[in-house]
């Protein structure tokens, strides 16, 4: 998830993430019912299955992260910061658009769902995630280093230029800088396949060669690449995003795009439209406060005592747990009796989880709300709490709303309205 700089005085820009390797406009919030809204389809949707990684191993990879920072610890080869810190700047100084300016962006550390993109013709298929915080397609190219190794879940499928006929050289530097090492490659430009129906032509996209700072967190995920839903805004280099370009190719029925996250389940993704089948009641739309990240205004969050005043938030399908200023958060875990961790989440004995008090959102006069024992991971006795600290430079988010929140409101995103639909998830 990414904060474009130019959007930011100083040299910043600013991004949002979630974690897993990683998360709003025409109306004001008012409910109207999905079927009397121009978003529907006139012809089938468009889905891709939004594969999720099981509890048990997100919780497995929190340890594998505990240990590997315990580890740089004790041998002093990387500090505190470039552990905990799950924003990562990108390294912009010989990008497309001439950009000279650092960005933010998330490490994916605990992205949970992922899906199939195809790219090339014949199409070569990767598993990316599907991340409303970022803006750019990227996967590994053959040769690739750093690029996971065959022991864990096989590899990661890596792009061959020339098995496909539709690759065009571009050869611009695409490069970002995580906190211990570099992402970077060049762009190229070929076909794009969503699911079966949809073909996005000349689509400009990074072919990674070293993806080193994406550390151990890309090994063991089950994604080889990142596919941003984004605006244009924030795209690195100022590539033209594949759902914009899926637009204005008219590949699309509808600007619009829908998630549906299953708890404890595999979800779906939707394109061209929405699916009535998977929310309760209403659609209640939320206005977007600018058209970089999908960013939204807050009237409050509130869990037990503990409130805030006026706020924002962008809502991340590429981020799993939500993310707030680091002393709200450090307030939050002190009234639940959560307990901080090296990596910067917290831990709560398990025992807990029923005293846990419901959290709530208002936005734009409507409460949104998750109960206490869903804000929690859990897997072998061991109970995470989904949310962490993250401080953006003004005038960056303060909220991401990451999984936890969209596995329990179906979210739709509307490209051209610049609004997100949220309703209760069936």
């Amino acid at each position: 998830s990414i904060l474009n700089k130019s959007l930011v005085p100083n040299e910043f820009t600013m991004m949002f993430k979630a974690i897993s390797l990683s998360t709003l406009a025409i109306l004001g919030a008012s409910p109207i019912h999905a079927n009397e809204d121009n978003a529907s389809s006139t012809k089938p949707l468009v889905r891709i299955p939004m594969h999720k990684v099981p509890d048990h191993e997100f919780v497995n990879r929190f340890l594998v992260r505990e240990r590997e920072a315990l580890l740089n610890l004790q041998t002093a080869e990387t500090n505190m910061s470039s552990v905990t810190s799950s924003a990562r700047k990108l390294n912009g100084s010989n990008l497309r658009g001439g950009k000279d300016e650092s960005e933010v962006i998330k490490d994916y550390a605990n992205a949970q769902y992922y899906g199939v993109v195809k790219i090339g013709t014949p199409p070569q298929e990767f598993q990316v995630i599907y991340d409303t915080g970022s803006s750019n397609l990227w996967v590994p190219e053959v040769g690739c280093v750093h690029c996971g190794y065959k022991i864990i879940h096989g590899g990661k499928n890596k792009y061959d230029k020339d098995l496909s006929e539709t690759f065009v050289e571009d050869g611009s530097e695409f490069a970002i800088q995580y906190g211990s090492g570099a992402v970077s490659g060049v762009f190229a430009q070929d076909t794009v396949i969503l699911a079966d129906d949809i073909t996005v032509e000349g689509q400009m996209f990074g072919t990674i060669h070293d993806a080193g700072g994406m550390g151990i967190a890309y090994a063991f995920g089950y994604f080889d690449g990142i596919l941003g839903l984004g605006f244009d805004s924030i795209s690195v280099g100022g590539v033209e995003t594949v759902f914009h370009n899926a637009i204005d190719q008219g590949a699309v029925e509808q600007p619009v795009f829908a998630f549906y996250l299953g708890d404890e389940e595999d979800g779906e993704l939707t394109f061209g439209g929405y699916d009535e089948d998977k929310f309760v009641g209403d659609l209640t739309w939320v206005p977007l406060s600018d058209e970089t990240y999908w960013r939204i205004d807050m009237d409050e969050v509130k869990i037990g005592s503990f409130s805030t005043g006026k706020t924002d938030a962008i809502v991340d399908s590429g981020t799993s747990l939500l993310t707030g200023p680091s002393a709200d958060v450090r307030a939050i875990a002190n009234e639940i009796g959560a307990q901080p961790t090296i990596t910067g989440q917290y831990t709560i004995d398990c025992a807990k989880l029923d005293s846990i008090p419901t959290m709530t959102w208002t936005i734009d006069g409507n409460e949104y709300s998750v109960e206490g024992k869903d804000l929690v991971l859990q897997s072998s006795g061991m109970c995470i709490f989904a949310m962490m600290g993250m401080d953006f430079p003004k005038p960056g988010p303060q909220w991401i709303l990451g999984d936890v929140f969209m596995r329990k409101y179906y979210t739709v995103f509307d490209f051209e309205g610049a609004r997100v639909g949220f309703a209760e998830a069936v």
